[in-house]
């Protein structure tokens, strides 16, 4: 049963990301930045981090979902179907709606339920921290990773703009 619903859960995020990228994200533009280009930033930085990010991973750039492979970066969080599952209860508690998002978690919720206490966990961190759903990460690739991590994750400096 446990390979059945891992691999339901995997085929349904990989054809769901397309059509996410594709419906939702219509108006959004792609960063236009691959892999490469990732690694020339500075270390430390969280242009670097996210080459680190898909080299370690295996993973290649979805365009116009970038912003979402920060959202692993900042929050610390896996990229196991758990994991992401999870990452959509962060983002609920962050303040972030949608329909892909609820049907993630309720799909997630009902075939993982062993996991609701790590998936209400997550919710919690989220609502710790500092809205951030709604950034565009683009401009800020040259920011110190330790620093918008404190500053957005950790809450424990306040920012005015």
């Amino acid at each position: 049963m446990k390979e059945i619903r891992l691999s339901f859960m995997i085929y349904l995020y990989e054809w769901s990301s397309a059509v996410y990228a594709r419906v939702f994200k219509w108006k959004k533009h792609a960063w236009g930045i691959s892999k490469g280009e990732f690694a020339s930033y500075a270390p430390g930085t969280l242009g670097k981090a996210l080459a680190e990010f898909y080299a370690s991973n295996g993973f290649e750039v979805m365009p116009k979902l970038e912003n979402h492979d920060v959202f692993h970066v900042l929050t610390q969080t896996g990229t196991t179907i758990q994991d992401e599952i999870a990452m959509q209860y962060l983002l609920l508690g962050n303040g972030k709606l949608s329909l892909y998002l609820f049907a993630m978690i309720s799909i997630g919720t009902m075939l993982y339920p062993e996991h609701c206490a790590h998936f209400q966990a997550c919710f919690r961190k989220g609502r710790r921290c500092q809205p951030f759903y709604q950034l565009e990460f683009l401009h800020l690739l040259d920011c110190p990773l330790e620093t918008l991590q404190m500053i957005l994750i950790n809450k424990s400096e306040i920012v005015h703009i």
